[in-house]
This record gives structure tokens, C-alpha cells and sequence, in this order.
């Protein structure tokens, strides 16, 4: 408050409007104090607050004055708590209810009423005040509101510096609340920052850095059914449910899925590997084509490098390049699994890495052109980087556990 209230009210006030003084009773009722408390506070009658609070109808000695909240039509359907559904969850917490009793009472989820509760208690006493409550949803309920990117520079600088590593939104904002802990300021989801490149408008961060994404969109593309894969070949195959469980679950490490990405009009490709366990990356390069024998030739080479307690399996899907998994197996002592007709989902970590890759190869150009080291400098990249599913740690951390195991 920016004024002094008079401890002594006996003498008349006078003509004098209480601007200031309604001014801060109005915040003091939306911070959840009672009429009792904040009249106190700001020295006023009781009756004076609750006639401010709740306005008056006009008469013969006094025009009409609206109350000091305005009431809120009801917003559309159920979709957000209203002011009943606030007092009954305020009547039934005074009834020391639990929070799934009052949720399903309602036809409510649970963690809607939770975090209700949370946000709109008083931050002194933690009691719900349900009107106050419903004062702070209304004006948290304006649109649009100003973007939290677009008001932080250090922030803005630290997401357009990793955009341009290649880091994906969740990957950066996981950095985020890794090195700034103590910072609320510094927290964002992903969404925040897809919402800054896509949305249009906001200028929140620089256009051009939607070609970082792996992806390369400037605008969300909507999910659409997958094509259908091209039928299997005729070899022989053990399939995928013939597969040990430990591969299954990850437990053990060792098991690999496989796979090309194509390079333009099919005349190039660049061979894929991913260990399941940790998601390591490994790359074949495949300058002289991709026909079976080529692929076996650089799948024996490469697995060759690896201790043979890190090599217990491969899956591959059906196409024609596996069609000498026969003679990889013999040579290696590898079997080979095969997916099911269309289902790339059965090879889940390897169709991820594909599109990771595709950001380095794109489609649509000549892979022959890249060479040895080139493939070698973008899996250790690859293998660098932090994955939400190894708890935040990387391909490479999680490989040389393993071998120092």
C-alpha cells in the first residue's frame, strides 16, 4: 500500500472518497483475507467493506455502485472450475475431505483439484478462500498474455544457443532446470519453445532457428496415418517373437536394431545401429550401394569392433538388403530377427535415431558423398547428447559404464 492509514477513526472523514483505502481493500480480498480482516487492516466499517465487495442497488439518497469484482459470466462449458464448483471444494475441505473424494464428487480428476487447491490458497495461512480463488482464475484468464521467452533476454540467448547445436526443446529445457535449479525464471517446457517458433506473431524467437529442428518445419504438421511398408521378402527369417526377453525389456545390453536411411532417388544409403540398452549410435558407410552383400560386408566390419558381450542380437525390418543375414550370421555368431509386416514401432529406438539423423541427412540427397569421418564426427554428436530416456545422460556416458563394468 502507497498511502498511510489513520489508526484513529472517531472523527468524520467528511466528503472525502476512499479511493486509495478501496483500492487496497480490493487486493487484500483478492490475496483471500476475510471482510473482517481486511476491513481491519485498512480501517473501515465492516458494513462499508461489504457494501464495496458486494455492491449496491440505487435509491432515493444514492445512485447504484458496482461490486468491487465484477462477476464473470460462466466461460463456456465444463472445461473450467467455476465459482460453485470452488465453494463446495472450500466446504468439503472444511470437512477435512480428501482431494480424490472431492475430485470424484465433482466428476473431476484428481490432480485438477489438487493443483486448484495449490495455486489458490492464501501463500500466508494456506487456507482456500473460494471467491478469492475465483478472483485470481479470472485474471489469470486474459489473452493473449505476454510470452515468458520474450521477457527474458539471458533466457532467449540460452534457447537460440542450443537451437543451434541441435538440441532438441526438451533437451534444452531440461538444461535449463539443470543449471539454473534455484531459478523458476529460467524453467520452461518444450511447448513454450514451439510455441515461440511456430506461432506466428509473437517474434519470441527468430524464425530461421526452426531449421535447427530435426524436423526443418516452420509450422506443426498434423499426424497422419503411416504408409503402409513394402512387403517382406521371401528368405527364410526367424522373427522378432522368437527374440530372447532379455532383449525386450532392455535388462541386458547388447541387442541391436538396424536399418538404412535412403539417400535421393534410392541410389545411396547410409546404414543405422542402435544398441537398445543405452541407444548408442553407430553408422555404416555404404559408398559402393547398398545390395545385401555390401550391407553385410559393412555389418560384419563394424560389429567386429565391439566386445562380443555387446553384441547379442540384431533386428532388422524385411527389406532386401538383409537378404544375406544367413552369411552375417555365420560369419559373426549373430542372429538376425525380423520385424513384423508394417510394424516399424517394433524397432522403436532405431526409426527415433532415423529421424534425429535425417536432420544431418536430409532426404531427398546424395548420402555417397559423406565420408568415413564425417559419419564417425555425427554419431559421437549423436552419442553426446542427453536422452530423456537414459535419466538425462548420454549414449556415450552410458556405454562406458558398461565397459568399465
Amino acid at each position: 500500500m502507497d498511502f498511510k492509514i489513520r489508526e484513529i477513526r472517531t472523527v468524520a472523514q467528511g466528503p472525502k472518497k476512499l479511493l486509495r483505502e478501496r483500492e487496497a481493500y480490493s487486493q487484500l480480498m483478492q490475496q483471500g483475507l476475510s471482510n473482517k480482516e481486511a476491513c481491519r487492516i485498512v480501517g473501515i466499517n465492516e458494513k462499508t467493506g461489504r457494501r464495496w465487495r458486494n455492491g449496491r442497488s440505487a435509491d432515493r439518497r444514492q445512485k447504484a455502485a458496482p461490486p468491487i469484482h465484477a462477476v464473470v459470466p460462466p466461460s463456456g462449458p465444463s472445461r473450467y472450475l467455476r465459482e460453485d464448483d470452488r465453494i463446495y471444494i472450500a466446504d468439503r475441505l472444511r470437512e477435512k475431505a480428501t482431494v480424490r473424494a472431492i475430485a470424484a464428487e465433482l466428476g473431476r480428476s484428481p490432480s485438477t483439484v489438487s493443483r486448484e487447491i495449490r495455486r489458490n490458497r492464501h501463500p500466508g495461512n494456506g487456507q482456500y478462500r473460494p471467491h478469492a480463488a475465483q478472483a485470481r482464475a479470472d485474471a489469470r484468464r486474459p489473452r493473449p498474455k505476454p510470452g515468458k521467452i520474450s521477457q527474458n533476454p539471458e533466457l532467449r540467448r540460452f534457447i537460440q544457443d542450443r537451437l543451434h547445436l541441435r538440441w532438441s526443446p526438451e533437451q534444452i529445457c531440461q538444461a535449463l532446470r539443470a543449471q539454473f535449479p534455484q531459478r523458476p525464471e529460467m524453467h520452461v517446457v518444450h511447448e513454450t519453445v514451439y510455441q515461440a517458433l511456430y506461432v506466428q506473431g509473437r517474434g519470441e524467437l527468430r524464425r530461421e532457428l526452426a531449421r535447427a529442428l530435426r524436423t526443418g518445419r516452420a509450422r506443426r504438421k498434423p499426424r497422419r496415418q503411416a504408409q503402409q511398408r513394402q512387403p517382406r521378402f521371401s528368405t527364410p527369417m526367424v522373427m522378432i517373437s522368437e527374440r530372447p526377453a532379455e532383449a525386450e525389456d532392455r535388462a541386458v545390453p547388447g541387442h541391436w536394431e538396424g536399418d538404412l536411411i535412403i539417400g535421393k532417388d534410392g541410389a545411396s544409403a547410409i546404414g543405422t545401429l542402435v544398441e537398445r540398452a543405452t541407444r548408442y549410435v553407430m553408422l555404416l558407410h555404404l559408398p559402393d550401394g547398398r545390395s545385401a552383400e555390401h550391407v553385410r560386408d559393412a555389418l560384419t566390419d563394424t560389429v567386429q569392433t565391439l566386445p562380443a558381450h555387446l553384441v547379442r542380437s540384431l533386428t532388422w525390418d524385411q527389406d532386401a538388403e538383409m537378404a544375406a543375414h544367413g552369411a552375417f550370421t555365420i560369419a559373426t555368431d549373430i542372429p538376425v530377427y525380423f520385424c513384423d509386416p508394417a510394424s516399424p514401432w517394433q524397432r522403436g529406438s532405431n526409426e527415433n535415431t532415423n529421424g534425429l539423423l535425417r536432420q544431418y541427412f536430409p532426404k531427398g540427397t546424395d548420402l555417397s558423398v559423406h565420408t568415413r569421418e564425417h559419419l564417425d564426427a555425427v554419431a559421437a554428436e549423436l552419442n553426446g547428447r542427453p536422452r530423456k530416456t537414459l535419466g538425462w545422460e548420454t549414449p556415450a556416458e552410458r556405454l562406458h559404464k558398461l565397459l568399465a563394468a
